[in-house]
């Protein structure tokens, strides 16, 4: 396990050292983007990075890898420019739970920033909130609230270079986090916030169960994919996440994640590929451990503008360092899914993923089984509408009984609306209702509360003026 760990360290290295080394060159370029053709032919099948900035209607390609760490897309707004952008954001969360005590109030003050700058073959986009929040409950009394998201790209004619950082400091899970506001999201969202895809699948440290109090999560992903051929591809990636809790009971976890895959391009819009992944689980102050392999055949769809889809599945082999009864080994599948589909006034997202997880800082790794899904809709010419679900299935590794541990089942459910207030404003407002139920004998540690059922109201305002421009 040493050795694997030296090995993707030294790779990581090596890559940061290719993208900062590039990201400098692509600074000190002053050749103005190639131009517009628009009366060209179409290009070749399997054409694999188009140059940033190129439109097709009002959207550029996302041009992230199949087989990659990044979740696709229907694609992303044309740079004209760079730009950042302050905010301040004044959030209220409303919340009741089954246990009779009434009415809670949490009060965010936040201050935002997105800024994103691009060069004529590299892009930099941050997003970034911060402040903190004040409780009406004295227990859980006050405490700051941090969300980052960063990412870095660089292509050539054949290398495209990826980085990206995830970071929350928040005081719940952030399983339905926000209600659909824009106090789930780092900088000050829409259109200035979506410039590059983030991290999706096994490569984010996953938290899905009720009752864990304030944690922090962050992860750092680097990848490097190089074109072999007009449709063929190979992609590295690696990424290593973090989840520390402040209630005692949670158990903190460090998981590294590495992957080699190939990506062929059927057509213009279909690609397929063949990926292996390997993680490792580890629980500071815990001798267990977890090694987990995965072959998976992966199969992805983009059409710009109105479908991003990449789906997963194959066999999973999970090594215990220290055998749980007789067993030191587990043998299962692994699958995941996402898709973002837009249509006219409106958008879905999906997600599905099945396998290995770190546990959610309740088990020492858990069997996981999760699904969100989100349905936006331009209601009127100035509000706009949300409804959102998602569940997750927490059990133990070798399961319930041989384990000792219940597993868990989560919810939430809600439904959110905004509109802009003038030029600078915007409002949410939002509704969740969140389910936390457990199953087994003998739970005593974190997420075990009988009460993790809430009804949650949402009210958000937030302020940003028009982009400043470099």
């Amino acid at each position: 396990m040493n050795c694997r760990k030296a090995v993707l360290g030294t790779w990581l290295f090596v890559l940061s050292l290719t993208l900062g080394a590039a990201a400098s060159r692509a600074q000190e370029q002053d050749e103005p983007p190639p131009p517009p053709i628009s009366d060209a032919p179409p290009k070749p099948a399997g054409y694999s990075f188009p140059t940033i900035g190129q439109q097709e209607g009002d959207l550029q390609p996302d041009y992230s890898p199949l087989t990659g760490m990044q979740n696709f897309t229907v694609g992303f707004p044309v740079i004209g420019h760079s730009y950042w952008v302050p905010g301040i954001q004044f959030s209220s969360n409303e919340y009741s739970n089954s246990g009779g005590s009434g009415w809670t109030s949490n009060n965010y003050f936040i201050g935002n920033l997105s800024l994103v700058q691009a060069w004529t073959r590299a892009v930099l986009a941050i997003n970034y909130s911060g402040g903190g929040y004040v409780s009406s409950n004295s227990q859980q009394g006050s405490g700051f609230y941090q969300q980052l998201a960063l990412a870095q790209s660089y292509q050539s004619e054949r290398w495209l270079v990826q980085f990206v950082d995830q970071f929350s400091h928040i005081p719940q899970s952030a399983f339905g986090f926000g209600g659909g506001t824009n106090l789930g999201i780092p900088g000050v969202g829409g259109s200035l916030g979506n410039t590059l895809s983030g991290l999706g699948g096994n490569y984010i440290p996953n938290q899905t169960i009720y009752g864990i109090g304030p944690f922090s999560s962050n992860v750092a992903g680097l990848q490097a994919t190089y074109a072999v051929s007009h449709r063929g591809s190979v992609t590295l990636a690696g990424s290593y996440g973090l989840l520390r809790f402040e209630e005692a009971g949670n158990y903190d976890s460090n998981t590294l994640v590495g992957s080699i895959g190939y990506n062929y391009e059927l057509t213009r819009n279909d690609t397929v590929g063949l990926v292996y992944r390997y993680s490792s689980y580890q629980y500071p102050g815990n001798p267990q451990a977890y090694s987990d392999n995965v072959l998976s055949v992966a199969y992805g769809r983009k059409v710009t503008g109105h479908l991003g889809l990449r789906a997963f599945i194959g066999p999973e082999i999970t090594n215990f360092r220290i055998p749980v009864g007789n067993t030191s080994q587990r043998t299962g599948f692994s699958a995941y899914a996402s898709m973002n589909y837009a249509f006219e006034r409106g958008t879905v997202t999906l997600g599905y993923l099945h396998g290995l997880s770190a546990g959610s800082g309740v088990l020492i790794g858990s069997n996981l089984n999760w699904v969100t899904g989100t349905v936006s809709r331009q209601l009127t010419r100035q509000w706009t509408g949300s409804l959102n679900f998602g569940y997750s299935h927490n059990s133990p590794v070798v399961g319930t009984a041989a384990a000792g541990s219940p597993a868990y089942n989560d919810w939430f459910v809600g439904c959110s609306a905004g509109r802009p207030i003038g030029r600078d404003f915007n409002l949410g407002l939002g509704y969740t209702a969140t389910i936390g139920s457990y199953s087994g004998a003998g739970c005593t540690g974190a997420g075990c509360n009988a009460s993790n059922n809430y009804n949650t109201i949402t009210v958000n305002f937030q302020w940003h003026p028009h982009p400043f421009a470099f």
